[in-house]
């Protein structure tokens, strides 16, 4: 069994492999690392092709998985079987994405929970954590092929406005991928870094990072003050990117050649081919001044006149995004320092230069804007395996900490490397209807299970009132201070009711001990993540046994004699499921219940609602 070096002091692992810095992104991903010769920071590509990798999955019949460029091939011949923009879908629930559900070509599960968006494919259901870190696998897989050394550790980048579960889901993929992920950053902060701002310990600026990829836009201010990243303000649109540039093109075509949109819907190969046509104009036109093509009998021609005309819409759209996010941090557009350029989109000019005359002042596009978040990591992996001595890090906790969930889970609030000092909080709800107390449990560790990590403290909220389950909130606090003493408080929101405790997280643990648990994550994280499933799935399973009981109860004499027998049966399969250690299994019996009791359900509603409006002026 190989060991962990750890430096106990900082929680990073000390160098003896290689750590490589990830962008994960919406639309392509990729990996780099600093070259041990010219100690540059460089995107890992074989031979002549390209060094991003397609964000795209694609399962056969067989069951195989298959990421990246022949994923993409199979968009167009099996659009239920590959799946795109998984990242979208990160630390989401249906409700986040019902209003662009239409966006994905898949099938996501609506079950009307808050639960975490899942993805079918045929018989099998996949998280977006699952989705994730097939990507991530394939980006582990392609490195070591390319360094020909084992690759275990990793910086992984997200958007700077991911929230607390969206980094969770983003960690936990890393470690099914088998990447012990050292670091979650923000990409911004990645691509500061790849300018080489912030590395200077004197360096006091104001930063706007602009990104425009493949699928959406943000726009950052950052504050660095020696070798600090404090993000000021975001702003941007998740659902506009170079696919919308692309879009403009393709709806000017349709009506320039008077294309039939039946011919669009139907012919799914010629609808895919006219994109890739328009994505190939826009690229021309970045450095020509007019496109002309054919594709079958159609003959396509664009100016980049007409070109820029089409896309002005939605680079206005960005600025506005980039007005509303000066504003948001108090400052005026003539108060930032310095401009970054990221993502492929940003290489338009009309892109580059709306952007220079927003801002009063030329914009930093020297790297490779494909790149430059990943290389920002790989720079920020450096300064983790002590290889930047002149970049400070300060003092971060070595171990997650967090709490027990239903199940026996673990839930992180605060990772392992968040630095110190740090605060978090999550809300939680009851199980139980009219439940007066919460017990809070305190773990240390990486496994998903409790059992398996180093139990802290606890203690018990009390006096919660009587209310139906799931409707108390329970805001959970975590803060550790500069001594590294960990404060754990429970409130009540909507009683007031509080309960806290202080424990010293670090206490008792030796080196070993801490080197041990890290290696036990690793070597069991993908049992570990099917338990979890698992127990996640049955206890979704078993609240939607209990929802439906009661409605029934409540409302058995508006159902048919039928559904009350198909009910009754799907409840006793979903039961019987809930027996067995299969997650796709207690999945497919909860989405049976649901086809069934949906079109009921529907129907009392509007019910309800009609007699309570009758009589009423709307």
């Amino acid at each position: 069994m190989a060991k962990i070096p750890i430096n106990i002091a900082t929680g990073s692992l000390q160098q003896e492999e290689i750590i490589v810095g990830i962008d994960l992104g919406t639309t392509n991903s990729l990996v780099a690392i600093i070259h041990p010769e010219t100690k540059q920071p460089v995107a890992l590509k074989e031979h002549d092709s390209s060094s991003l990798v397609p964000s795209v999955i694609y399962f056969d019949e067989t069951g195989s998985i298959v990421v990246g460029d022949l994923a993409k091939q199979h968009l167009i011949d099996s659009p239920e079987r590959t799946i795109f923009s998984a990242k979208r879908l990160m630390g989401k629930s249906y409700n986040d994405i019902r209003n662009n559900a239409s966006f994905f070509s898949y099938k996501i599960i609506d079950d009307n929970t808050e639960s975490l968006v899942k993805v079918q494919v045929g018989d099998k259901f996949y998280s977006p954590v699952d989705l994730s870190s097939f990507i991530l696998k394939e980006l582990k897989q392609r490195a070591e092929h390319i360094l020909k050394t084992p690759v275990n550790k990793a910086v992984i980048t997200v958007p700077a406005y991911f929230n607390d579960a969206q980094r969770q889901a983003t960690r936990d993929a890393g470690k099914l991928a088998g990447l012990d992920v050292l670091r979650i950053i923000n990409e911004p902060t990645a691509a500061s870094l790849a300018y080489g701002v912030g590395l200077d310990k004197n360096e006091h600026k104001i930063i706007a990072v602009y990104d425009l990829g493949g699928g959406t836009f943000d726009i950052s201010i950052l504050r660095i003050t020696g070798g600090i990243f404090e993000v000021l303000s975001t702003n941007g649109d998740t659902y506009l990117g170079g696919d919308d540039l692309d879009n403009a093109i393709v709806q000017y075509w349709i009506q320039q050649c008077n294309i039939d949109t039946a011919k669009l819907e139907n012919d799914t190969s010629f609808a895919q081919a006219i994109r890739l046509k328009a994505e190939q104009a826009k690229k021309h036109l970045s450095a020509n001044d007019s496109f002309d093509d054919q594709l079958g009998e159609y003959t396509f021609s664009l100016s980049k006149e007409k070109f820029e005309s089409l896309i002005r819409p939605l680079v206005d759209k960005t600025l506005q995004c980039c007005r509303n996010a000066v504003k948001d941090a108090g400052l005026k557009a003539t108060d930032i320092d310095t401009i970054v350029m990221v993502g492929g989109s940003t290489r338009v000019p009309l892109v580059k230069e709306s952007v220079s005359k927003y801002f009063g002042k030329e914009v930093n596009d020297q790297v490779n804007p494909d790149e430059v978040v990943a290389l920002g990591a790989a720079i920020q992996a450096d300064i983790l395996a002590g290889g930047n001595k002149e970049f400070l890090l300060l003092d971060i906790t070595p171990l997650s900490l967090g709490i027990e969930t239903a199940g026996g889970l673990m839930d992180v609030l605060i990772p392992r490397n968040a630095k110190i000092p740090s605060k978090a909080a999550r809300q939680y709800t009851t199980q139980v209807d009219g439940q007066s107390g919460m017990r809070v449990s305190v773990f240390q560790g990486e496994r998903d299970l409790v059992k398996d990590n180093r139990k802290l403290a606890e203690f018990n909220l009390t006096n919660i009132p009587g209310m139906p389950a799931g409707l108390p909130k329970v805001e959970v606090s975590f803060l550790i201070n500069a001594d590294g003493i960990l404060t754990v408080s429970a409130k009540e929101l909507r009683s007031g009711v509080e309960q806290s405790i202080e424990v010293k997280p670090q206490y008792g643990l030796t080196d070993a001990e801490v080197e041990q648990m890290l290696m036990e994550s690793i070597t069991h994280a993908k049992d570990d993540i099917a338990v979890r499933a698992l127990t996640e799935a049955k206890t979704e399973g078993e609240q939607l046994l209990k929802t439906t009981e009661r409605f029934l109860q409540k409302n058995a004499a508006e159902l048919s004699k039928q559904e009350l027998i198909d009910t009754a049966n799907a409840m006793q399969a979903l039961q019987l499921s809930i027996t067995m250690e299969d997650k796709d299994l207690v999945h497919k019996k909860i989405e049976e219940l649901n086809e069934i009791s949906r079109p009921y359900a529907e129907r009392i509603m509007d019910t309800a609602i009609s007699q309570a409006m009758k009589g009423k002026q709307v």
